[in-house]
């Protein structure tokens, strides 16, 4: 595609804002000084006031051819002759893409004068009181809405959940999780964080327990010889470790310092010791994370993750007035941050400005250099073509406005000329 059809030059035509109706216009107005300049030489002698008249035709007249001539010159040569100075776009036109480039360059693409205007704009203020007050409606929104929907229909979901389960597995096995592992722990023990933790654990064997008695009961009785099942020493067996148990259970969650409890801890504390210096304990748990990751369920997990955040982000934009769930809280809160501390605001537009001047100054002798290359590379004909069509009518004004001020030119000096 050309870059006519590009920018959409190629949908001008001279029949387009009322331009071929502007030249008949302007073209007709001279024709009729014309007429009336004919008329008024001939019929001259009969009243002093068509001398007024002709002197306006015959002004007219050379104003409009003049300014025909000069705004035809800007395009083409006048009749087809080759006069000098005339033809000037397409003759010129290379010229007038390197003085735009140099325009641009001068102007808009030095890294002085983009940081100076810069200077002045605080993107980082800008940018919190929206992420702090998002709009819920409008077209802004709406049109966000439409393009994050676009785009992420127009993805390839199996392919993206792969490449998330991939980056996601590859990150799990880059990332050696037995020192953090025993950090936390060592973290929970020091701050005795570990302490509700066992006391739910001894809870909770209190209730299994409690569950199952019976199931106690039956493998004492199973166990026991025939005669202590006779005498019934079986019942009272099981009663006594039934109670023995309740008993060691309450001790253990009434006493902080109860032997098995201090047991647990010193395990707890060695373990995370062994987690962060002991090579055996490491390799076994990696060895224990990759089979966890190379499970199957796991991966299916690891490869849903796309599809669960898409689907939670097509649902939070859908809704009226969405926030966008906890990610719009998020940011949000970021956008209070920003308003509210100027320090991060400064250092924020700092960087956005050394960003942008950095761009520049590695890039805005590309654009400089796209521009010009650009225009060279169009068609002289075709693009003077559009150009005219695009602000032919404003020319045929100057016309018709050339054709009218020297018609009251001529009458000015005819009037001098009679007084003097």
């Amino acid at each position: 595609m050309s870059f006519l059809a590009q920018t959409g030059l190629d949908r001008f035509n001279p029949a387009q804002g009322g331009v071929r109706g502007m030249k008949v216009i302007a073209t007709g107005l001279l024709v009729a000084m014309a007429v009336v300049f004919i008329i008024a030489r001939r019929f001259e002698d009969v009243h002093p006031a068509l001398g007024y008249v002709r002197a306006f035709a015959e002004a007219a007249m050379v104003g409009g051819l003049a300014d025909w001539f000069a705004v035809t010159a800007l395009f083409r040569h006048p009749l087809g002759l080759p006069i000098p100075h005339t033809a000037i776009i397409p003759r010129n036109k290379d010229r007038i893409g390197d003085n735009l480039a140099n325009f641009l360059k001068s102007n808009f693409l030095t890294p002085s004068i983009v940081a100076r205007r810069l200077e002045r704009v605080d993107i980082a203020g800008a940018a919190g009181r929206w992420l702090a007050s998002p709009p819920t409606d409008g077209r802004l929104r709406r049109s966000a809405v439409a393009l994050i929907t676009q785009t992420l229909d127009a993805l390839d979901h199996d392919k993206i959940g792969g490449m998330v389960r991939q980056a996601s597995a590859a990150r799990l096995r880059s990332l050696e999780v037995a020192p953090l592992i025993g950090q936390a722990l060592s973290a929970m023990i020091d701050q005795s964080r570990h302490v509700p933790i066992l006391d739910a654990l001894i809870a909770k064997a209190g209730a299994i327990l409690a569950a199952n008695e019976d199931m106690i009961r039956n493998m004492v009785h199973e166990r026991a010889g025939w005669i202590m099942r006779l005498a019934g020493i079986d019942e009272k067996l099981s009663t006594t470790i039934i109670d023995g148990l309740y008993k060691l259970f309450g001790d253990m969650a009434d006493d902080p310092g109860h032997p098995i409890r201090l047991k647990i801890e010193q395990g707890l504390a060695s373990l995370a010791q062994d987690l962060q210096h002991d090579a055996e304990t490491r390799a076994r748990v990696e060895r224990i994370k990759v089979e966890i990751i190379d499970n199957p369920a796991v991966s299916q997990w690891l490869e849903g993750l796309w599809q669960s955040a898409r689907s939670g982000l097509l649902r939070s934009l859908a809704a009226p007035g969405a926030t966008m769930g906890r990610f719009g809280e998020a940011m949000g809160e970021l956008g209070r941050t920003l308003e509210g501390d100027a320090a991060l605001r400064a250092a924020i537009n700092q960087f956005a400005r050394r960003a942008v001047v950095g761009a520049v100054a590695d890039y805005g002798g590309s654009v400089v250099r796209l521009v010009s290359d650009t225009i060279h590379g169009w068609d002289a004909q075709t693009v003077t073509d559009r150009l005219e069509a695009a602000v032919g009518r404003d020319l045929q004004y100057i016309r018709i406005n050339g054709t009218l001020v020297g018609g009251l030119v001529g009458v000015t000096i005819h009037f001098i000329a009679s007084f003097f």
